[in-house]
């Protein structure tokens, strides 16, 4: 049975890139389907900051592929690393094609969210590969993809935080790890399982302060809004499944990212709805009103 959500407090609530940016600044963030060679050492359902985890991360970036700035970058930030937190694994159920074009676009995730009012982040995009982003809460940042696949991402973090809450600015800098593995179900849907490793930097003076007061604080906020996040991806990809026009209205919308991704995601929208509807059992997968909460909020809690 497929569940249709407008509720902001369920499907619509996802902040991954807002908690990158703001655990940059803050300098805090540091399955059935993966096995540990995949994913590292450790218990993949919870969260870990183990030297063992720490390592496997570092061994699982793509030295040879990084250009010698971005390689610059990256080893700066492990050597100065404040912080390192390995987020719980999430399994979601998600077409793969779609998945990696938001994974890869993450403008396009922070537009939805704008367009249907959860999310005060602004993300604008500045070249391929690079994204300028703030919110209401003091935070100003710059997302870097310094490399892409189909299996792993690797973002660079450079943000500030000059807000209320420790009355002076903070900088921090970061690099985030993403690494997603695909399986098929025998009925031919796709399992994806996402894991994400955060190594963090903060300015000289807070570090420590700020490590030992908040970490596990905003460590459990991390984990619970990755988790949400990742499952926004399989809510907006089952909704693309059910309701192909409503996702090409939703892409017209999106008027901040180029004319060329808005046209992309309706492309895979409608692919992923083909694929689907080749699949005879539809899953028990939430979704939710392209159309924006005005509309979800009109038409009641079903999609048609």
């Amino acid at each position: 049975m497929v569940r249709s959500i407008a509720s902001r407090d369920s499907c619509i609530r996802p902040r991954w890139l807002r908690v990158m940016l703001t655990a940059a600044a803050l300098g805090l963030v540091q399955g059935t389907w993966a096995d540990e060679n995949t994913f590292g050492p450790g218990d993949l359902t919870r969260a870990s900051t183990s030297r063992a985890a720490r390592d496997e991360a570092m061994r699982a970036i793509p030295w040879d592929r990084l250009r010698p700035d971005a390689r610059q970058k990256v080893e700066w930030v492990l050597a100065n690393t404040s912080v390192f937190r390995r987020l719980p694994i999430r399994i979601i159920q998600c077409d793969p094609d779609l998945y990696l074009f938001l994974v890869h676009n993450p403008d396009v995730v922070v537009n939805i969210w704008e367009v249907l009012g959860v999310s005060h982040l602004a993300m604008r995009r500045h070249s391929p590969d690079t994204y300028q982003v703030t919110d209401d809460i003091g935070t100003v940042g710059t997302l870097e993809i310094l490399y892409r696949s189909r299996d792993l991402q690797l973002a660079y973090v450079d943000g500030t935080y000059n807000g209320p809450m420790f009355g002076h600015r903070i900088r921090g800098r970061g690099i985030m790890l993403l690494r997603s593995h695909y399986a098929r179900e025998a009925d031919g849907r796709c399992l994806i399982t996402s894991q994400l490793d955060a190594f963090m930097n903060i300015e000289p003076g807070g570090a420590e302060f700020l490590t030992k007061t908040f970490q596990p604080v905003v460590g459990k906020i991390a984990d619970t809004n990755f988790q949400q996040s990742v499952g926004f991806l399989a809510c907006l990809c089952r909704t693309a499944e059910v309701n192909q026009a409503g996702m090409a209205r939703l892409a017209a919308k999106l008027g901040r990212v180029p004319p060329e991704v808005r046209q992309r995601l309706a492309e895979l929208s409608q692919l992923a709805a083909q694929r689907a509807s080749q699949i005879s059992a539809p899953g028990d997968v939430p979704t939710f009103d392209p159309d924006g909460p005005r509309t979800a909020e009109r038409r009641g809690p079903s999609l048609k």
